[in-house]
């Protein structure tokens, strides 16, 4: 990758003068051979985002020889009501990069926010200083600062509710800066088509973040073009997300901001609304407005490799979705409950492919929140049932059965695979560093195999499924123009209504 600049001399003297003894910065070639990469070679860093996700993800930056993280945002500053998947989980994990067994001693609930993770960053990097302490990582409450004041940040990793990937992405792209995020790249069918396209113009390198390498696709492809399974007519991937709680309609009580929480910011593109609980941290992911649902949160990791691998580069032309139904009891009647505003506890989602470049038409099944398929005749003949998590590709001669990121795939049944002479499934790996793959491209001013130009099909995929879930009917989609040609209203879900200030 291109440098733009070096460490900055203001960062240089931020991050010594806690230290008397006196140094300066060598050159590369200086290093050659010790096995350490020259700070002036390092890719420098912004997080944006410092609840629990980008505090879980931060270890790996913090160990990467590549990488240094030279800035935080958060409208947060610190709090300790942040939802997890387990109480000390995240704790644990500081305590183990810092190799300090007392971090967070004493704390109660789950702690995140900008000032946790400026210390976190500054412990790390100030245990292997002369003068075991560092001051070099500044942090800001708004995003638009840090992009005006840190003009030596080579990179922004965002880490935020859905609802601020785009306008952070955009605003990043615009100044310059490489981006990577947590999927999804937006959680609306327009920003993520505006910033794919900024990609594509800019030069500026882009990575998402659910992309990993998964030779198991390749594999599957590889029997699906033996004819294995004959002609795929459907793919189904199912998962048992939700995790988090899953509510239902706008709150009514009205409890105050926290201390230390810029709600106007933690809004960002969205009109006002009254600050609860309910939107924040883990959350915010069961909202339309701020979230993707659980299609968004693991379909891309399951589906982004599966495209690539398969050649998936056309759009769904048409969805339709079900949901769960609710009721009330209201003087003692049971009511429907009309939900326009959250995502279902369950969901099934049924979307149609055209014809792709190597393989026929076909269906791509969704499930969640428990939902999921029947287990196929040639499971019952193995007298097994269907997994909890997973992917089935069905042919008109047969069926694979794989892991939800197509882990383990198989021919079913056993006597199937048995009797099949080809490539076989590849063995288990080793858990790969996701930071590797984009820091590689970006120090070789390449394209990384996770680029926003690469993820346009899954995410019109995945966005078009949120929006067959909220019409409530089946929606006939046209990529080229972006539009919903059957149902002029549901082409309201594929925008956003803005803020005034926040446009994009």
């Amino acid at each position: 990758m291109k440098r733009k600049s070096s460490i900055s001399r203001r960062r240089f003297i931020a991050a010594t003068a806690s230290t008397a003894a006196s140094f300066t910065i060598v050159p590369s070639h200086v290093l050659a051979g010790s096995g350490k990469v020259a700070p002036s070679d390092k890719i420098t860093v912004a997080n944006i985002g410092c609840g629990t996700q980008g505090l879980r993800e931060m270890g790996e930056l913090l160990t990467h020889d590549h990488i240094q993280v030279v800035a935080i945002c958060d409208p947060n500053k610190m709090s300790s009501d942040y939802l997890d998947w387990s109480p000390y989980g995240i704790r644990d994990d500081i305590r183990k990069v810092l190799g300090d067994p007392s971090w967070g001693e004493g704390e109660k609930g789950i702690v995140a926010g900008r000032d946790v993770a400026q210390n976190y960053i500054e412990k790390f990097y100030g245990k292997n200083s002369a003068s075991g302490s560092y001051k070099g990582c500044v942090s800001y409450e708004d995003y638009r600062e840090l992009l005006e004041k840190e003009s030596d940040v080579d990179v922004l990793k965002i880490m935020t509710p859905d609802h601020l990937h785009a306008s952070i992405a955009i605003a990043g792209m615009k100044k310059g800066k490489n981006v990577i995020t947590h999927k999804p790249i937006s959680n609306r069918m327009y920003e993520a088509r505006k910033t794919i396209d900024l990609a594509k113009k800019s030069g500026q390198k882009t990575h998402l973040l659910a992309w990993s390498n998964r030779p198991e696709c390749d594999v599957v492809f590889k029997w699906i073009q033996d004819g294995v399974i004959g002609n795929l007519k459907e793919i189904h991937n199912w998962s048992y997300r939700p995790v988090w709680p899953q509510f239902i309609g706008i709150p009514k009580d009205r409890p105050p901001v926290p201390k230390g929480l810029n709600w106007d910011l933690w809004l960002g593109p969205v009109p006002h609304r009254p600050y609860h609980p309910d939107y924040t941290h883990n959350v915010f992911r069961g909202w339309y407005e701020f979230g993707g649902g659980s299609v968004a949160d693991m379909g891309h990791y399951s589906l982004f490799p599966l495209f690539r691998a398969f050649g998936i580069e056309t759009a769904p032309i048409s969805a339709k979705a079900y949901g769960t139904t609710l009721r009330r009891a209201e003087n003692g009647v049971c009511k429907w409950i009309e939900n326009d505003v959250t995502f279902p506890h369950s969901a099934l989602i049924k979307l149609n492919f055209p014809a792709q470049k190597q393989i026929p038409a076909f269906d791509l099944y969704w499930y969640d929140g428990g939902m999921k398929p029947f287990a196929p005749v040639e499971l019952e003949v193995d007298d097994r049932d269907i997994p909890i998590e997973g992917m089935m590709f069905v042919g008109d001669e047969g069926k694979i059965l794989a892991g939800f990121r197509c882990e383990k795939p198989e021919i079913i049944p056993a006597k199937k695979s048995e009797a099949y002479q080809g490539i076989k499934a590849t063995e288990e790996r080793r858990r790969e560093n996701g930071n590797d793959i984009w820091t590689a491209a970006f120090k070789s001013n390449e394209e990384s195999p996770g680029s926003f130009i690469y993820a346009g099909p899954v995410t019109e995929t995945i966005n078009l499924a949120a929006v067959a879930l909220r019409a409530k009917k089946k929606i006939d989609y046209d990529s080229k123009y972006m539009k919903i040609t059957n149902d002029r209203d549901a082409n309201a879900f594929l925008y956003r209504e803005y803020r005034m200030g926040w446009e994009l």
